[in-house]
């Protein structure tokens, strides 16, 4: 593990470069390069000596402390998230071609939010949000039911299952899409595109409370995830119940996975491409590779976001910007994926 230390410090380290980066490009100039963000950052901490010369006017306070910061914090997450969550489906099923949205949480999130946008009215504040959540963890609840049998849980049925409820949910959709207006259509349909245009420290404070904890755990109790990668029979012969670690790990895995989807649509690709490249530099054990993949999720997904804000006047939905620059990844993987999972 000590020689896997210096590589994940530079990823920390290019994390942090991408995460100034992002700050100080946009539609809107603030300062001229990343020296100049950091100096804005020291200069609102509080440390008004130090970054004096870096105070701000009223409107590009606004637009650094109240739209990008929350942005790219919420990015960051949302990438630790699903990449995390990808290296857990991938090991509970020894299966590296499995990801988060698997036993449903896309399609059940897209069908909460499409419930909520053709509501005639508002129950509560954040109601697209909640139901979206809420369905999320309903689908993934409805597959695992579906795929226990006498108290016992098969990785195979759990699939079938999750493709099965995906279906259904995403029939429902369609069904929701079918009778929506013009315009209640255009917001499903730019919602299960993915984005994060309206992010806000609410949205980072309640990721950040459920997504940082559930992968300390995690990477915590990560060699039990090794054993359980192993099989059932290996698994209970070194004393870990199978059907319970592997309960407790998609637990983890679908909720911090669904509060990220119900919070900024529908993000394909991360948690399946991720986790392999994440295994290929840093190989198969989950002790490292948990940690590895939150760190290159979160790189990839503020690349992508920095993209999408900047690469035309209108912002492009980071879906389509995943998808694009995942594309050529998931074609080579699927050409080598005999040699992949041989590995894996």
């Amino acid at each position: 593990m000590k020689k896997k230390l210096i590589p994940l410090l530079l990823l920390f380290l290019v994390l942090v470069l991408l995460f100034f980066y992002a700050l100080s490009t946009g539609s809107y100039s603030i300062g001229t390069d990343i020296f100049h963000s950091v100096g804005i950052i020291i200069h609102q901490l509080g440390f008004e000596s130090i970054g004096e010369k870096y105070q701000l006017d009223k409107t590009s306070e606004i637009i650094l402390l109240n739209l990008r910061l929350p942005r790219i914090f919420l990015t960051i997450l949302t990438g630790m998230a699903l990449s995390v969550a990808g290296a857990i489906y991938q090991a509970c099923f020894k299966n590296p071609l499995v990801e988060p949205y698997l036993l449903g949480v896309s399609s059940g999130a897209a069908f909460g939010a499409a419930l909520a946008i053709i509501m005639p009215f508002s129950l509560f504040i954040g109601q697209g949000q909640v139901l979206a959540f809420f369905f999320a963890i309903l689908a993934v609840s409805i597959s695992y039911f579906l795929a226990t049998t006498k108290s016992k849980t098969s990785p195979l049925h759990l699939i079938l299952s999750g493709i099965v409820v995906g279906a259904v949910f995403s029939a429902l959709v369609s069904i929701i899409k079918y009778i929506a207006e013009d315009a209640q259509l255009r917001e499903i349909t730019f919602w299960m595109m993915g984005g994060f245009y309206y992010a806000h420290w609410q949205d980072v404070i309640i990721s950040s409370i459920v997504v940082l904890p559930s992968i300390a755990l995690a990477i915590i109790f990560s060699w039990q995830l090794n054993i359980l990668s192993l099989g059932d029979e290996e698994a209970t012969s070194l004393g870990i119940n199978p059907n319970i670690t592997r309960l407790a790990f998609l637990t983890i895995a679908t909720l911090i996975a669904s509060v990220c989807v119900s919070q900024v649509g529908i993000i394909a690709w991360v948690g399946l491409m991720i986790p392999h490249a994440a295994r290929m530099l840093f190989g198969s054990d989950n002790r490292i590779l948990l940690i590895s993949s939150a760190l290159m999720g979160a790189i990839y997904m503020l690349l992508c976001d920095t993209i999408a804000r900047n690469l035309t006047s209108t912002e492009i939905p980071i879906g389509i910007i995943s998808a694009i620059l995942g594309s050529p990844y998931l074609i080579w993987l699927l050409r080598s994926k005999g040699r992949l999972i041989h590995a894996s």
